[in-house]
């Protein structure tokens, strides 16, 4: 099995929550001009703002869900226990971390878990 390199992995990680918090503020933005454009009485306009807001709020609830995982390995990188599983304590594999840096399971451990 490859070693971890953690440096690696903290850059790629902290590229990922910049890209994150930048994404939730864009789209928080967006939500908020929905939400004030009052100008539409027309019932298909009204639908559509509403589709667009329910559409927005859950890419903004997946995102903020994925920020606070990717900040949760950050900590693990600094505290010493990336790379290892939260299930079993078995190593977690370089090309998993690779594909998901902000893994909390091994491959296996994933599939029980559901993850």
């Amino acid at each position: 099995m490859a070693t971890i390199d953690y440096q690696e992995f903290e850059l790629k990680l902290e590229k990922m929550k910049e890209e994150l918090e930048e994404s939730i503020a864009r789209l928080t933005e967006e939500m908020e001009a929905i939400v004030t454009d009052d100008s539409s009485t027309d019932m298909e306009d009204l639908a559509s703002l509403e589709s667009d807001s329910m559409h927005h709020n859950a890419l903004l609830q997946q995102q903020r869900s994925e920020l606070a995982e990717v900040i949760h390995a950050l900590g693990k990188i600094k505290d010493g226990s990336y790379g290892i599983c939260e299930e079993s304590g078995d190593l977690i594999s370089v090309e998993r971390l690779r594909a998901e840096p902000h893994t909390r399971y091994c491959v296996d451990d994933a599939k029980k878990v559901g993850k």
